[in-house]
């Protein structure tokens, strides 16, 4: 990466230091590549094949800690999801709800896939939305369900909700009439939402 991509993207700010101050070793080095990288690019590195060495080498060096440290940096668990949460909070980003998804799908019907066939495109611009809304993107498959969603049914209005996939359409029918809900736990692959006592639940 050219030394100007560096120090533009990848240079810590007077108040990102507050965030850093307390941290240390390979905690510290790994907080503070995920906020640079989330700044950047409005989401988290999967892993640590998306950090080419010069960042790391660049980072390493302005918080006092060896790059080798990135090494011992635990990418699951509960260290990185509270790293994860103060860097959207400190951002102002919040992750993608089901009802976020829902609405997104029915955007992206009505404002880019009535018109543009290419499913990357309409991928390209949900990316660009969701970073307008300060919204995290969600899993890459989860961004392509939404993508189906909406070129699927890229032709017709929002009535055409009955082509959206099954964890979309009843939901699509909530939010036009003005109801909320909420499912949980994330439902498995062929689960759907259905309404119980009041309540939302996943079913198989």
């Amino acid at each position: 990466m050219h030394i100007d991509d560096l120090v533009e993207h990848w240079t810590i700010l007077d108040e990102e230091r507050d965030l850093i101050a307390g941290k240390r070793d390979a905690t510290r080095l790994g907080f503070a590549i995920l906020l640079k990288f989330y700044t950047q690019h409005g989401r988290f590195p999967r892993g640590r094949s998306e950090l080419p060495d010069d960042v790391v080498e660049h980072v390493a060096k302005q918080v006092q800690v060896p790059a080798s440290e990135l090494g011992f940096y635990e990418w699951s668990g509960s260290t990185i999801e509270y790293h994860r949460h103060q860097i959207r909070t400190h951002l102002g980003f919040r992750t993608c709800t089901t009802e976020d998804a829902t609405k997104l799908a029915m955007w992206l019907a009505e404002k880019v896939a009535h018109a543009e066939r290419r499913a990357e495109r309409v991928r390209e611009e949900l990316l660009k939305h969701l970073r307008e809304e300060r919204i995290e993107p969600p899993t890459p498959e989860r961004i392509s369900r939404i993508v189906a969603s909406a070129t699927a049914q890229r032709g017709g209005r929002l009535d055409g909700a009955d082509r959206l996939p099954v964890e979309f359409r009843d939901h699509a029918a909530d939010l036009r009439a003005g109801r909320h809900r909420r499912c949980e736990p994330r439902g498995r692959r062929g689960s759907r939402c259905v309404s119980s006592g009041g309540k939302w639940l996943w079913r198989t």
